[in-house]
């Protein structure tokens, strides 16, 4: 906790040395002409300083007590900033005395975490040079002192690529936190062998040729028998065994996948929608189990509820007294346990004191899990429809919450700016990911559940391996806050989609921005690729 609450006042402290309060302006508006005299190709790589520079010498001067010249500096140069720092700078706008510095945990943050400057060589030498000949100390030591410059070798970069990787709370990722190697194949599926259907078999006499669907089946089967050379060892986390249910819905699925189309511009699927009707309580999240049977949604009264979309209707199991009398040797004993008298199309879970912003169901689509408000998380059984557990480990909101698709571990992310890994048999999480510098907005894990990436208020995306909970790559790229996340099913490619109104593209293994799907004009809140990985869906 010590490492994680700097002390305030060492923090702050670090403005004590301070020159005279009415050359700052001077010293800013000479930097400035200095870059904007330099040649185009170093300027839009020189002109990155301005931010950071603007917001430590106004914090500097606040600290201080020069409350005038900060806001006259404040005026003065608070237009020239990217329109992207808009936001930031409202609320800086609202530190005007040293006494309004203390509780605010953002500028705490901006103090210690150094902001990331990536510049070439040439164009730093150039800032250097500059102000030594001037012995602009000032300027200097800030830069020294609350800037990292990752200075590389080679061309400067264009204003369209820092652009493109610009925007976030504390400048760009350095280099080296996108190096690490990343596991980001698929796991080695189960061998599990496909029984044939009879009705497959007479389908194919009619049709006259009997060979064709076989051999395709068995390549589903054995395409994954080889290990890919990106994935992690089956072993490298522990994963719950298969059960059969399991294993059926993996036959189901395998049969499915060789009837299916391929999509793409000129295949493109058909669509259902639901809408909730008379949502009067405020649907504040919502989740679909993988064969689209059940819809559960989150609402802002703290209940969760969840809906059956098919014909089969929701039913309780019946009281222990009553499970006594089955016979369990019975072939339709899993039939004769659930209770008729409960059945209904939908059930309402109450538990929390809060809205809940985040539901996830377990894969074998008998948990749910709910995140809310009260800080707490909570694990329902689909059977009988209660609360099983309260998970309590954040202390505000919990903005999101998953399963991963093994099953058994969950992830979540809230208001505490940390994201935790739990399991589903243990009270304490696994895993504490902390790093971001502002809310964790949305959680998801990678299709292998070795990793799990968040996204966060501060506008980065950061990806953790669940072994040992290091961040093994930091995006940056959003203007504003993340709210949305999907992995490719082929864990190669993320999406991200925030209030700036873009979708970015990400490459997990070379840890690079791919491309911006342009079109929205506001928050993006859903992301969602077809299974075979070809659309993605945004809205």
């Amino acid at each position: 906790p010590g490492e994680d609450q700097p002390d305030v006042n060492v923090v702050l402290s670090a403005y004590s040395q301070q020159g005279d309060p009415a050359l700052y302006g001077v010293y800013y508006s000479g930097l400035k002409r200095f870059i904007e005299s330099v040649l185009d190709c170093h300027r839009a790589e020189l002109s990155q300083v301005f931010y950071p520079l603007f917001v430590h010498m106004y914090l500097e001067l606040v600290y201080n007590n020069h409350e005038n010249e900060a806001k006259v500096f404040f005026e003065k140069f608070s237009g020239d900033q990217e329109c992207y720092y808009e936001e930031d700078l409202r609320i800086l706008s609202s530190l005007t005395k040293k006494e309004h510095m203390r509780g605010n945990e953002t500028l705490l943050d901006f103090r210690t975490s150094k902001f990331v400057l990536r510049i070439s060589r040439d164009s730093y030498q150039l800032l250097k040079r500059h102000l030594q000949e001037r012995q602009n100390n000032q300027i200097w030591n800030i830069i020294q002192e609350h800037l990292y410059i990752d200075i590389f070798d080679g061309m400067p970069r264009s204003k369209s690529q820092i652009d493109a990787m610009s925007g976030s709370l504390a400048g760009e990722a350095k280099r080296e936190a996108n190096k690490a190697k990343v596991y980001y194949g698929l796991l080695k599926e189960p061998e599990i062998e496909l029984p044939l259907d009879d009705e497959d078999e007479e389908a194919e006499n009619e049709e006259g040729k009997p060979k064709k669907k076989k051999p395709k089946k068995d390549s589903i089967g054995s395409k994954s028998k080889k290990q890919d050379p990106n994935a992690p060892s089956q072993t490298r986390i522990p994963l719950p065994e298969l059960k059969d249910s399991d294993k059926l819905d993996k036959i189901m699925y395998l049969k499915e996948s060789t009837k299916r189309i391929r999509l793409g511009p000129d295949n493109l699927p058909s669509i259902c929608f639901y809408s909730f009707l008379n949502a009067y309580q405020g649907l504040t999240a919502v989740d679909f189990t993988d064969d689209s049977s059940l819809i559960a949604g989150g609402f802002a009264d703290s209940t969760v509820r969840v809906w059956s979309v098919t014909p089969k209707k929701l039913r309780k199991v019946k009281s222990a007294a009553d499970l006594n009398l089955i016979d369990k040797e019975s072939d339709d004993v899993l039939e004769r346990i659930m209770d008729e008298k409960t059945a209904s199309e939908s059930k309402i879970l109450y538990g929390h004191s809060g809205p809940v912003y985040g539901i996830s169901f377990s894969p074998d689509r008998n948990y749910l899990l709910s995140s809310s408000e009260d800080g707490t998380i909570r694990l329902w059984s689909l059977q009988t429809f209660t609360c099983l557990v309260g998970y309590k480990g954040h202390n505000y909101p919990v903005w999101d919450t998953q399963f991963s698709p093994h099953g058994y571990y969950f992830l979540s992310g809230g208001h505490d700016r940390v994201a935790r890994l739990w399991a589903t048999d243990h009270y304490q999480p696994l895993r504490m990911f902390s790093g971001h510098l502002a809310d964790v907005t949305c959680t998801r894990f990678h299709p292998n559940s070795n990793y799990v990436v968040t996204g966060s208020s501060d506008r980065t995306i950061r990806l953790w391996d669940v072994l040992n909970g290091n961040c093994v790559r930091i995006f940056t790229g959003h203007k504003g806050p993340i709210h949305a996340l999907a992995f490719s099913p082929n864990g190669k490619f993320l999406a991200s989609g925030a209030t700036d109104g873009r979708v970015l593209l990400w490459d997990i293994g070379h840890g690079l921005m791919i491309g911006e799907l342009k079109g929205h004009t506001d928050t993006i809140y859903s992301l969602k690729f077809s299974r075979d990985g070809e659309i993605l869906a945004s809205g």
